[in-house]
């Protein structure tokens, strides 16, 4: 048998891990009603492997260190799952990477001796809290204004696994329910439009016959309240679709608009 000999050339790869020196430049305000500017940190001995937000904490140990206040930023389950890390890195939501959130994205994306801007999503009905941390509360006021399906379940109850579904709806309002309500469609948006969330509350209710009941009730509550909570319209643009961390694909907005001016016709 021949000897398998590799392509792979040993004396061209760096074992070593270097460390990055950064510049970070970073949003701060101390609360909603205050002043925000940008304020710059220097930072040093950041690996590539590590995550965004393992990066910054480092930074808020330093300044704690030091004395001085840290930054305020959102983060809980650290897995892409929640949503709470949405953060504006150099002009784009979530930052670099696609498909991931926040905690997601490593520093690994990033270049010794770079400059970091990080920021808030910006939107006006997504008011600053502190520093990169802000209310997104009016995902949720949308979500309960019909985001759900209503069951009776006193007396005879069906099995939801006992009814047909087509794997193809099934797969489709799957995927629209993958949405984890992050508002990076908001921020991506130049009118901070919320129609890729809403759409895909919608959809995923939408394609299932789970759904169909409240259809009509459902659409026009969560766009009224979307529109209430000051979202701006659709710019067709398609920032938000490739800014999603989850995909969440441009055809729920052409499908909630159809389910909106279905029940406007019958209401």
């Amino acid at each position: 048998m021949a000897a398998c000999h590799s392509t792979f050339d040993f004396r061209l790869y760096d074992f070593q891990t270097k460390n990055m020196k950064l510049t970070l430049k970073i949003w701060r305000q101390k609360n909603a009603a205050a002043e925000g500017k940008i304020v710059e940190y220097p930072i040093d001995g950041i690996e590539p492997d590590m995550s965004f937000l393992e990066m910054l904490d480092i930074l808020n140990d330093e300044l704690i260190v030091k004395g001085e206040d840290t930054v305020a930023f959102d983060h809980d389950c650290r897995e892409g799952i929640c949503g709470m890390c949405s953060l504006y890195i150099n002009g784009e939501a979530h930052g670099p990477d696609r498909l991931v959130t926040t905690c997601q994205l490593h520093m690994r994306k990033f270049k010794d001796g770079d400059t970091i801007f990080i920021e808030p999503f910006r939107a006006k009905a997504f008011p600053v809290i502190k520093d990169l941390v802000v209310d997104r509360g009016a995902f949720d006021r949308i979500q309960q204004s019909g985001g759900f399906v209503s069951v009776n379940t006193s007396g005879n109850t069906i099995d939801a696994n006992t009814i047909p579904i087509p794997k193809h709806d099934a797969d489709r309002a799957f995927d629209a329910a993958t949405c984890i309500g992050c508002g990076a469609c908001v921020a991506s948006c130049k009118n901070s439009s919320a129609m890729l969330f809403v759409s895909a509350k919608v959809s995923q209710f939408a394609l299932l016959p789970q759904g169909k009941v409240e259809a009509a009730d459902r659409v026009m509550n969560m766009v009224a309240q979307m529109d209430a909570e000051g979202f701006g319209n659709c710019t067709n643009t398609g920032a938000c679709e490739v800014e999603c961390p989850k995909g969440i694909s441009l055809e729920n907005i052409a499908r909630m608009n159809r389910e909106y001016l279905s029940a406007s016709l019958k209401g």
